[in-house]
């Protein structure tokens, strides 16, 4: 698949496989680097929201980040299928494709070009905590399922923060989270039991280039 903007007439083929009634997880971010928590994440998820497949949407840069020390976009995918390592980890960059920046007009797309697919956006804790600060982030909620993965030391921050506190009302328990991806919008689950405070942060030098963690 090419990295590079196609015409409308190949846009679908620019989409991991999937089929009507599949349930599949949604879980964005540069992934620079890549690393085991997405992996973990991944795992999680796909057992406690009952998923078919996730998609890694590498995205072209982070609205809300400094981009300056973003690896290419090729190289950042590479890595994602190495760490990936499963045959249920899609890795996909739709949004340099299509042409988005923004989770709303990605998940808007999506919808469009798959409406038989139940999606399930994937977040951290860490991003539920400034999901208020994402473009359009109430249309996201009321467009798909969210599951949020707690990742400590942002438990309380994250559920404290304007977003829970605003969609509150549509918490689903989350030993009904295996049912997340047939619920309609908007719903979301708080997944605990992922103990993980690994970040792509944290494995960057200085300068931007990635530590050497060793072998995956």
């Amino acid at each position: 698949m090419t990295c590079a903007p196609v015409s409308e007439a190949r846009l679908p083929r620019a989409l991991p496989i999937h089929a009507d009634g599949m349930r599949i997880g949604l879980l964005g971010g540069s992934f620079n680097p890549p690393h085991e928590a997405h992996r973990a994440i991944s795992l999680f998820a796909l057992k406690r929201l009952n998923l078919d497949r996730i998609w890694w949407l590498v995205s072209p840069g982070n609205p809300l980040k400094n981009n300056g020390a973003l690896h290419d976009l090729r190289e950042r995918m590479a890595a994602a299928a190495k760490v990936a390592h499963d045959p249920r980890i899609d890795i996909s960059c739709l949004e340099t494709v299509i042409g988005t920046r923004y989770t709303a007009d990605t998940i808007s797309y999506l919808r469009r070009r798959c409406p038989g697919v139940r999606f399930v956006w994937i977040m951290g804790a860490d991003n539920l905590a400034q999901f208020n600060r994402w473009e359009r982030w109430q249309n996201i909620a009321s467009m798909v399922p969210i599951a949020v993965v707690d990742r400590p030391p942002d438990s309380f921050r994250a559920l404290a923060s304007v977003a829970a506190q605003t969609l509150m009302p549509y918490r689903v328990d989350e030993r009904n989270a295996g049912l997340l991806a047939s619920r309609r919008a908007p719903a979301w689950a708080f997944l605990t039991g992922l103990k993980s405070s690994l970040s792509s942060t944290r494995l960057r030098n200085p300068d931007g280039s990635w530590k050497d963690t060793g072998p995956q």
